[in-house]
């Protein structure tokens, strides 16, 4: 394997050279700086720490002779492998809670968006387990399906490290590119499909592998106890079975009830369980009887045990027959770096998600319903929330739902991205936002509320840190102020300029200079806001982007003021909310002087910031086009646009942009940025400062941005 290291056994008979020997063949190895794991020792040496050392014990399974006594290296092998099957047995359990903190460490190869080939759950290090096992003979010797991935997983792992020239194993989507070309998968979906596919048949091997193989069900020769665990279903020692009076081919619902079990109690489906169902069990017909319904929102409600009882019913083809739609989303590949699952487990994630939040809501069987089907139609060219609402109105119809709860569930799949979209992309504080949201909810507030707890089940189960308290309370104050208009109650006033940010403008206007103050965001120590003044007529935007920047601050929004207070000329005003990107905020006293100075004008910030974005060369992805969006009618007043840039991100994004529409001649009265992975969605409320809001002044503003995107 390229650029791995060498795990090296020097094996010797009491030679009484043998440092000597060791030295010469291990120095030569550290001046070609080759990695290297080594040790000097006679065979009776190397099984005493084997028998200790699982580590140790595993790696003698699979010994090669390099160079030297062939006759001493096969015996040593041999007694290896002999000592391995008579200790098995009573190591299993250390070698399950061994691969446990592995699959902790490092997730899984399927279903992942990128990766471990080596010490995910159903990768490299999982045959070599399967490897052991069978050689302990306590499971059969893996097969050809089997065989074929461990084939394609050292094929990618191989050409990943060509690719990337170091030792690296987790599969990322920039180098995924490069390997599909190479191993002529088309692109880097269609490879992800495959690993998926891969992973899963390790990982579901090595489950059946070390159930089988480990400590006996009953203790003293008695059979293991079954306890009943629902209605023909029972828990037979540490597995989900069938009752012995269960007539799998005449009880549509025992599949569901099963797989309920499975993920209530945490225990697996027994394999005899899962062959029987599949070869007998029938599908439930259309409309699903409401004991149908019960199992199934037990089912989806159980929490984490519902992601292990899914992979079971799907790996046997019985989650096909629940939900035939399911096939378009399995082992998926997200186009969206955000996200850590593949579709089919971000959607499963996203139900065991939404099981923490049905105490918040009135229907939880529809907030359940609503999480599996989301996403549901992704995949397609086309908008995924239009096509999986109509995917939903099929399946909520196929399940037996009232009319009411069908359209309902439409609502949650076709809306799904509402609320989080509109708050990280919108004013919030406008009118006309919170009426845009009423209304595309038919001012339902049933559906209003489980539009909120999806929102947070979703995010959560996109990938680690989606879900901020900052956009939490972005969502939360959007439905707040929904639920007031749908109430007949008037909506508060925006927010205007404080007395703290009319003294700030006071201040700028006096001193002729920009002026910054810096508070906490609602007790978030990570998420400050920043304030930034400056005289009427200076820039504001474009200095205040560049020293943010300069500081690895990241912008989520930005509101600009224009203050006219008696007694001075007037100032203009922004707030800015924004969050280290590493690290803390820097010092408001180091904000305010970098501010002032940008301001004044000249050349240092631009050339700072160049110098800054250089030093992160390398670091970025694949670059992408951007695009520019319009959107008319979604701000307050005449003559006023909203227009959406998409784009990687950048360091320097922002400033680059808020140059090309001081540029554009476009005045800005807000902006939010919203950061997904490696991209970014800004969104800005724009006028014209002289002229018209026409065609020419639209086409010459987007090629500004699309350059400063570039």
């Amino acid at each position: 394997m390229p650029f791995s290291d060498l795990d090296l056994v020097l094996i010797h008979d009491g030679h009484p050279g043998i440092g000597e020997i060791a030295d010469a063949l291990w120095y030569p190895l550290w001046d070609a700086r080759v990695g290297l794991d080594h040790s000097v020792r006679t065979p009776a040496e190397a099984l005493k720490v084997a028998s200790a050392d699982l580590r140790t014990a595993m790696g003698l399974l699979d010994g090669r002779l390099v160079a030297g006594d062939a006759e001493l290296a096969s015996r040593l092998v041999g007694a290896a492998r002999e000592q391995w099957r008579r200790t098995a047995g009573k190591r299993i359990p250390e070698l399950i809670e061994s691969a446990r903190e592995r699959w902790h460490r490092s997730g899984e190869v399927a279903q992942s968006s990128e990766p471990d080939l080596k010490h995910g759950r159903g990768g490299l290090r999982d045959l070599g387990l399967l490897d052991a096992v069978a050689v302990a003979q306590l499971a059969d010797r893996p097969g050809e399906e089997l065989t074929a991935a461990r084939e394609l997983l050292l094929d990618v792992r191989t050409e990943l490290r060509r690719t990337v020239r170091r030792g690296r194993d987790v599969l990322g989507a920039a180098d995924a590119a490069v390997v599909a070309s190479e191993l002529d998968f088309g692109d880097r979906f269609v490879l992800a499909r495959h690993l998926s596919g891969a992973g899963r048949t390790v990982a579901y091997a090595v489950d059946v592998a070390l159930r089988a193989a480990g400590p006996p069900k009953g203790r003293f020769g008695r059979k293991p106890a079954r306890t009943p665990c629902g209605d023909g279903v029972v828990l037979h020692g540490s597995e989900v079975a069938l009752a012995r009076d269960a007539v799998p081919a005449r009880d549509s619902g025992l599949l569901l009830r099963v797989g309920a079990a499975s993920a209530r109690t945490g225990r697996p489906i027994s394999h005899g369980t899962l062959r029987t169902l599949a070869d007998s069990a029938p599908e439930l017909r259309a409309p699903w009887p409401e004991s149908g319904r019960r199992a199934l929102t037990e089912l989806l409600g159980a929490g984490d045990g519902l992601v292990d009882a899914v992979e079971a019913l799907d790996r046997t083809g019985l989650w096909a027959r629940l939900l035939p739609e399911w096939g378009a989303v399995r082992d998926l590949p997200p186009r969206e770096p955000v996200h850590a699952w593949t579709v089919d487990r971000h959607l499963v994630q996203a139900c065991v998600e939404a099981a923490g939040l049905t105490d918040t809501v009135a229907r939880p069987d529809l907030l359940l319903l609503g999480a599996l089907l989301h996403d549901i139609g992704k995949g397609r060219e086309t908008d995924h929330s239009e096509l999986g609402a109509e995917i939903a109105g099929h399946v909520a119809v196929r399940i037996g739902l009232s009319e009411h709860d069908t359209r309902v569930v439409v609502g949650m799949v076709r809306h799904h991205l509402l609320l989080p979209d509109t708050a990280t992309r919108r004013d919030i504080s406008e009118p006309e936002t919170v009426e845009r949201v009423a209304k595309a909810i038919d001012g339902d507030p049933l559906l209003l509320e489980l539009l909120h707890a999806l929102a947070k089940a979703d995010s959560l189960a996109t990938g680690p840190g989606v879900w901020t308290q900052w956009k939490a309370g972005l969502v939360g104050e959007l439905v707040a102020r929904t639920r007031t208009l749908l109430t007949g109650r008037p909506l508060p006033e925006p927010e205007a300029v404080d007395a703290t940010q009319r003294e700030l403008a006071a201040e700028a206007v006096r001193a002729g200079t920009g002026q910054v103050a810096v508070t906490s965001a609602d007790g978030h120590h990570r998420v400050v806001t920043i304030t930034c003044a400056v005289p009427a007529a200076a820039e504001l935007l474009t200095p205040a982007a560049g020293v943010l920047a300069l500081n690895s601050l990241e912008v989520h929004t930005a509101t600009l003021h224009t203050v006219t207070p008696d007694g001075f000329d007037g100032g203009r005003v922004g707030v800015f909310t924004a969050s280290p990107r590493f690290g803390t905020p820097p010092d408001p006293a180091l904000l305010r002087d970098q501010f002032a100075r940008a301001v004044a004008g000249g050349p240092a910030l631009s050339r700072k910031l160049a110098e800054k974005e250089r030093a992160y060369e390398g670091t970025q992805a694949a670059p992408v086009s951007p695009k520019v969006l319009w959107f008319d009618d979604e701000t307050t007043g005449a003559e006023a646009v909203v227009v959406e840039l998409r784009a990687m991100d950048r360091l320097a994004l922002l400033y680059r942009v808020a140059g090309a529409l001081r540029h554009s001649d476009a005045e800005v009265r807000w902006a939010k940025v919203e950061t997904l992975g490696d991209r970014v969605v800004d969104s800005f409320a724009i006028t014209p400062r002289t002229g018209t809001l026409d065609a020419d002044w639209r086409r010459r503003l987007e090629q500004n941005l699309l350059a400063a995107a570039q």
